[in-house]
C-alpha cells in the first residue's frame, strides 16, 4: 500500500528528487513491513501435527514394559518405555517413532 501511494505522489504531485526519494521511501516500508510480519508469523510453535506431542505429559493406560499405550491430549497412543512405566504413572514425550511415542518417567 506504501509504495502504491508513493508512486501515485510521485506522478501527481512531486517534482525530481522528491519523486524518486517517495518512491524509495514506499519500496523500504513495503519491505520492511514484509519482512516483519514474515518473522511475526514464524514465532509460534507448531499447532497441529503428531510433532506437537513432544514435550507433553501423558498418563500411563497400559502398562509400558516396554511396550503399552499412554493418553496424551486426550487421545491413546502406542508408546515405548525403556525403564517401564506402571498403569496410572505419568511420562512424558520425549520422541516420535512411526505412529510410537517414545517416553520416559516424570
Amino acid at each position: 500500500m506504501a509504495l502504491t501511494i508513493a508512486i501515485l505522489l510521485a506522478i501527481l504531485y512531486l517534482d525530481a528528487p522528491w519523486d524518486w526519494i517517495a518512491i524509495g521511501l514506499g519500496a523500504t516500508i513495503e519491505v520492511t513491513e514484509t519482512a516483519f510480519l514474515i518473522r511475526w508469523s514464524k514465532r509460534r510453535r507448531v499447532l497441529v501435527g503428531a510433532e506437537t506431542l513432544v514435550g507433553r505429559r501423558a498418563l500411563v493406560a497400559a502398562a509400558c514394559m516396554p511396550e503399552g499405550q499412554v493418553r496424551v491430549a486426550g487421545e491413546l497412543w502406542r508408546a515405548h518405555c525403556r525403564a517401564g512405566a506402571a498403569v496410572g504413572d505419568s511420562v512424558v514425550v520425549r520422541e516420535i517413532d512411526g505412529l510410537t511415542l517414545v517416553v520416559e518417567h516424570v
